[in-house]
């Protein structure tokens, strides 16, 4: 009775709506003195969202704000330190570090990155990609971000940060690197000539995979901000996504990672495609078609039907992506704007490239 993320899973599910006896149950669980930390938080997202299926946004606010301030007080996340840790990305990894190094890298073209924020609209690229008879659909691969850290590590010991140490390495280690991807994830494969690789985060090392995958494509999944923030903010991620636990620090992270991307776009120029979800949901077959043409592909129906495909989805959109496309989700966060202000403030100069009206 007191397993608070029961709750939750069954609020994760999205398409669950709580009875009013079982909202009644969750309150009467919050006032309960005994109830441990992580089932306090638990509860918060799941009453979340049991008010928001009631449009009774304001009691769904004060839960999932609730529910964010408890998770921020286990959490040592410092929004400043993220912002100095991109913004290096970005002093390093300059034009001069790819065009004295062409030819680098596994030759390999079958990684298909999706790259962006969670709650973007990448699970439903995957969904797509996934649908072409020669992309396999995999997982948030760790590999990227795993050998950055190699990376990190090796640079301290000899002097230097990531991605400094990326002048250092050889062109026989970027060849080596790239072939050691490709063959790690071949467990995750089945026999389609590509897959997707769709771990968020590494957005952040665009350059490291252009270095060591000079053929593999990255799309960035793109999505409204005021819409992919709030998102964030309202799902409780099982781990690794600090900066959602507060309107002002996600709207911070947001920004820079538009700020790295625009880098990315200037310094590897036609490199990168990016989408917008809301492109996605205004024009499927438009966006299919365009996603496979960049990915040299020809165009196949089950992409435009990719609710029908199964495959195993082990994110929060997982019962999302089994639907057709909807445009019920697009505008969602207006219904809290009354106390979204922090977040505004903290997107900034980004939200003058998507109008509110």
């Amino acid at each position: 009775p007191k397993h608070g993320d029961a709750y939750y899973s069954l609020a994760n599910l999205k398409v669950y709506t709580f009875s009013d006896a079982e909202v009644a149950a969750m309150l009467a669980l919050q006032d309960n003195a005994a109830l441990a930390h992580n089932d306090q938080v638990y509860l918060c997202f799941a009453l979340g969202k049991a008010y928001e299926d009631r449009s009774e946004y304001e009691a769904s606010f004060k839960y999932y704000e609730r529910g964010n301030q408890l998770k921020k007080a286990q959490s040592r996340y410092e929004a400043a330190e993220i912002s100095a840790e991109l913004d290096e990305q970005s002093a390093v990894c300059t034009r001069d570090l790819f065009e004295n190094r062409p030819g680098s890298g596994c030759p390999a073209p079958d990684p298909i990155f999706v790259v962006g924020l969670p709650r973007a609209g990448s699970t439903l690229l995957e969904q797509i990609l996934s649908s072409h008879s020669q992309i396999d659909g995999t997982l948030e691969l760790p590999n990227i971000l795993s050998l950055s850290q190699r990376l990190r590590r090796r640079g301290r010991q000899g002097g230097v940060g990531y991605p400094q140490v990326l002048y250092e390495v050889t062109d026989e280690e970027l060849v080596q690197f790239g072939e050691e991807y490709i063959r790690d994830t071949r467990i995750h494969r089945q026999d389609a000539a590509y897959f997707v690789d769709k771990m968020p985060n590494n957005f952040r090392h665009v350059g490291l995979i252009h270095l060591v995958l000079p053929n593999a494509k990255i799309i960035d999944a793109r999505r409204h901000p005021m819409a992919c923030c709030f998102s964030g903010f309202k799902q409780l991620f099982a781990e690794g996504q600090e900066f959602s636990y507060g309107l002002d620090e996600v709207g911070t992270f947001y920004r820079d990672y538009v700020k790295l991307m625009d880098h990315w776009d200037e310094v590897l120029p036609g490199r990168i495609l990016r989408v917008q979800y809301e492109d996605v949901v205004a024009d499927l077959e438009g966006q299919v078609r365009r996603i496979l043409d960049y990915c040299e592909l020809s165009f196949e129906e089950s992409c435009i039907n990719f609710h029908q495909t199964d495959r195993s989805v082990r994110t929060p959109s997982s019962e999302q992506v089994r639907q057709p496309i909807y445009t019920s989700g697009l505008e969602q966060w207006r219904n809290y704007e009354p106390w979204l202000e922090p977040l505004k403030e903290a997107l900034g100069p980004v939200l003058d490239r998507y109008p509110l009206d």
